[in-house]
């Protein structure tokens, strides 16, 4: 491209914005940022440290302790992506649980997180020529990004997704524990006070419920090309 820009994707649990995130960045050459990643890492401190659990969630304590949670991410050759680093430790595979997925859109309500979180996408994305996902990034983080995606699916087709995956990986869990975390994960995200989930202005809005990894690319890609 002639010129580097900033993409926003934003959208649901499941949509594969992460997915379609890396090719992109893959493809243009582009830094990818995994923001939900940061969330995650937020969450699993917060749960290895016993700030939260199913029957109580204590916010002040976990506000009190941002300033000594570090998060980074470090470039991994072998898979091709940077992997997320939480206080130097290597947390990409524990933070993709069904556990902290139950309780990552509680984390991200609370706002000082937010603002912390925030902060620091907004800092990574100063010179442009990157692809960051997650959940407002075209309405907070980069409100001018030249390209804005919000991905949408059904409920259905987002938690069958999601239960291949985790079956993949070996986990032992029901369809209808990972339907019951898509949906409540939707209320939360599109209801909480903070930066809520929503579609931002001029985003362009893809239903992949029916489209292949590929068709999902393709489209996207010819719609960075044409802001060139």
């Amino acid at each position: 491209m002639d010129k580097k820009i900033t993409i926003a994707i934003d959208g649901f649990s499941s949509t594969g914005k992460s997915t379609l995130a890396k090719q992109l960045a893959n493809a243009l050459g582009y830094v990818y940022v995994d923001t939900g990643a940061m969330y995650r890492a937020v969450t699993l401190f917060a749960m290895q440290n016993g700030y939260i659990a199913a029957d109580f969630f204590d916010k002040e304590t976990l506000i009190a302790s941002l300033p000594f949670i570090h998060l980074q991410f470090k470039f991994n050759p072998d898979l091709g992506f940077a992997e997320m680093y939480l206080n130097e430790t290597n947390v990409e595979k524990e933070i993709r649980t069904i556990a902290v997925s139950n309780f990552v859109s509680k984390v991200a309500e609370v706002s000082e997180v937010r603002a912390k979180l925030v902060e620091q996408q907004k800092q990574m994305g100063k010179d442009k020529g990157l692809v960051m996902d997650g959940r407002d990034i075209g309405t907070v983080v980069f409100p001018d990004a030249e390209l804005k995606i919000f991905m949408t699916a059904s409920a259905q087709t987002r938690a069958q997704r999601r239960y291949d995956e985790l079956k993949e990986k070996g986990d032992d869990i029901s369809f209808e524990e990972v339907l019951k975390n898509v949906e409540e994960r939707d209320y939360i995200d599109t209801h909480r006070v903070d930066s809520p989930l929503v579609k931002a202005d001029h985003a362009i809005e893809i239903d992949n419920s029916h489209l292949t990894r590929e068709e999902q690319f393709d489209k996207v890609l010819a719609l960075v090309n044409s802001i060139q």
